[in-house]
């Protein structure tokens, strides 16, 4: 593997972990879906710097980024842009809305009701809007990241499985460690300000070409026939259990044969090992499975599920 592009990888992480305190895996599993040329979902609580996450990265990455509050009374429309009569008042322009950014913010995208949500799958899948006929491309390094509440908060309407499923991978952002949020707050009292991101003291690791040299470094990244079996093997699991009344889709499989090649990058391989699939499989998974409601009840996560799934398939060897 090029040391260049593993080296700007970590260079990128390293600028994330000094603006995102105690959150490491959550700032690398968000590089690797952007590597990956995937969607993210950040699941936690208010405050717990989803929103500061974002703002780092197209920091470090000197790309535009823009914020979307998904509101219950937010139409599709407010996402994707209009058409508006142009001056003649004999053809109609393309007002772009905010979706044609590099990283698009759509922040607490579960309040919104499932026909604006839906605004967002054209282009998380195919890159594209279309406004009254007319398609139109989003930029090359468009990637959204999306924000929600934990499904149990007032006002949240849960989002079908067809998004649900286009979102490579689901993040989960925990309250940090005691230490770390003092640290947190002995960094605001020198100057730190989470709306301000000329406090953050990042500097431009790469740009937009840098982003396209990367991904293209990831997909050089081999896969040998014995993980690529490890893979198939993990996500055809999810469907036999008794555990889960929904198992994941072919596309899961694919989602975690790119971002394993991402994190092999990331950690300097030109190849994928097991582990590459056994760390990023939570993430890729836990979205796109069912727990059956019996366990449900009795407290049974999604990632509890997967986890027993990941211990009982066989780890190829060398």
């Amino acid at each position: 593997m090029g040391s260049t592009a593993t080296d700007t990888a970590r260079s990128i992480c390293d600028a994330l972990d000094r603006v995102i305190l105690g959150q490491s895996e959550a700032t690398r599993q968000c590089l690797v879906a952007l590597l990956a040329r995937g969607h993210v979902l950040l699941e936690g609580v208010p405050g717990t710097a989803k929103t500061l996450l974002v703002r780092a990265l197209a920091r470090a990455l000197d790309v535009e980024s823009v914020r979307i509050q998904f509101t219950p009374d937010l139409m599709p429309s407010d996402i994707t842009g209009i058409s508006i009569p142009d001056p003649s008042g004999r053809a109609f322009q393309f007002r772009p809305g905010p979706i044609f950014h590099d990283l698009v913010l759509a922040d607490e995208i579960n309040r919104a009701p499932a026909k604006t949500q839906a605004a967002l799958l054209e282009a998380m899948q195919e890159r594209t809007v279309t406004v009254d006929g007319v398609t139109h491309p989003v930029p090359e390094t468009f990637t959204v990241f999306a924000t929600q509440n934990p499904i149990e908060f007032e006002g949240t309407y849960p989002l079908p499985e067809a998004e649900l499923d286009r979102f490579m991978l689901k993040v989960t952002v925990a309250y940090p460690a005691g230490d770390v949020e003092q640290s947190i707050l002995t960094r605001y009292l020198t100057g730190f300000e989470a709306d301000d991101p000329a406090s953050y003291g990042i500097a431009p690791v790469t740009d937009g070409a840098g982003v396209r040299a990367l991904r293209e470094a990831v997909r050089a990244v081999r896969v040998e026939a014995r993980i690529t079996a490890y893979i198939t093997a993990l996500v055809r699991a999810t469907r036999d259990v008794a555990s889960l009344t929904l198992g994941a889709s072919p596309r899961a499989a694919v989602a975690l044969l790119k971002t394993a090649r991402a994190l092999a990058l990331i950690e300097g391989r030109d190849y994928v090992i097991p582990d590459d699939v056994k760390q990023l499989a939570p993430a890729v998974l836990r979205h796109r499975v069912t727990v059956a409601p019996e366990l449900e009840i009795e407290g049974v996560s999604p990632d509890a599920a997967l986890q027993s799934i990941i211990e009982q398939v066989e780890v190829p060897t060398a």
